[in-house]
């Protein structure tokens, strides 16, 4: 564990805390993904065991995609733009910066008690109480313990949403920060309820055929430079109108770059209205979130994002000269 220096206390003392309050709003990022989802989730049945009432609150109003839709209170998130209570505690999971809590902003600035707990690594505070360990791969380890700080015995459903969490944010126990303590938590959710193949249909092999179709465009569009280990293509604004594609469908497809043996760091471009979403891969040691924070995003070491502000057409040259620099600087394995 290597907390940053803005963690300014530990889970001992935020279940003390949250085991002091009534009632709690509980939110992660925008865009949010199943570790951030099964974070808020995760949390909000265990206090719920409690007696606390619970809020779970989705930063924006966009609809949630299939396999998050299927985890235990999925269905009872609230959009935080119609939030409008007054909780005596708010919990930031998975969310580094007020920024990024969309809507859910204004809720964290009204609530008399504010917490943060996550593994992105930023320079500032967020909260009142900071517990920020970013060598945990992934929030949903951290609320794991959490849950045993409050004494809460987990129930299936609880063990369903961490173990999702924790699943996807390893990209199924595959990515680099996969350790022993990762698959201990993950066979103590196991134990306690969890389904791993339910998970890994749900979050891994539900694809819709739009997602396919926006797959085949992007390889078609994809450059790939084996010498430096690079590969980026994007999806455009036509292609999701065609297709009749979502947000969600487009998430797979920089790991399917990054999956060419030979590419050490992949990037997927896609064009929303008046800017460019970029999501960065890597698979060595190459620090895609330096390259992210660059364009005003942030995330990982091996796994991040940013919003382009501009054009397709001067994101792609910016993206690619800032990834091949990303590239230069670190000589490791392919």
């Amino acid at each position: 564990m290597a907390v940053t220096p803005q963690t300014n206390t530990d889970l001992s003392t935020i279940a003390a805390r949250l085991r002091g309050v009534t009632s709690v709003a509980i939110c992660g990022h925008v865009n949010p993904d199943g570790d951030c989802l099964g974070s808020q989730l995760a949390l909000a049945h265990a206090l719920r065991a409690l007696g606390v009432r619970v809020d779970c609150l989705l930063a924006q109003s966009d609809a949630l995609d299939a396999g998050m839709r299927t985890l235990p209170g999925a269905d009872d998130l609230v959009p935080a733009a119609a939030y409008a209570a007054s909780p005596e505690a708010f919990v930031a999971v998975d969310v580094p910066t007020p920024e990024r809590l969309g809507d859910a902003a204004a809720v964290h600035a009204r609530c008399p008690l504010t917490i943060t707990i996550d593994h992105h690594a930023v320079p500032r505070a967020m909260s009142q109480l900071n517990y920020v360990d970013p060598d945990a791969p992934a929030t949903a380890q951290l609320v794991w313990r959490l849950v045993k700080e409050l004494g809460v015995e987990p129930t299936a459903e609880l063990a369903q949403c961490a173990y999702a969490g924790l699943m996807t944010d390893t990209g199924g126990f595959r990515y680099q920060q996969t350790d022993a303590a990762c698959f201990q938590a993950a066979a103590e959710m196991t134990a306690a309820g969890a389904r791993p193949s339910e998970a890994a249909v749900a979050f891994f092999q539900n694809r819709s055929l739009a997602s396919v179709r926006l797959m085949e465009r992007m390889l078609a569009r994809s450059e790939v430079d084996l010498e430096r280990g690079l590969a980026l293509s994007y999806v455009t604004r036509a292609d999701f109108e065609e297709l009749g594609a979502v947000r969600a469908d487009a998430e797979p497809l920089v790991d399917t770059l990054r999956s060419i043996r030979g590419v050490r760091a992949a990037g997927m471009l896609r064009e929303q209205d008046g800017c460019v979403r970029g999501s960065l891969r890597a698979k060595d040691e190459t620090d895609v979130a330096q390259t992210a924070r660059r364009f005003g995003g942030g995330g990982h070491r091996a796994a991040a994002g940013f919003t382009f502000e501009g054009a397709l057409d001067e994101a792609i040259p910016a993206v690619r000269a800032a990834l091949l620099e990303a590239l230069s600087s670190h000589t490791g394995e392919r």
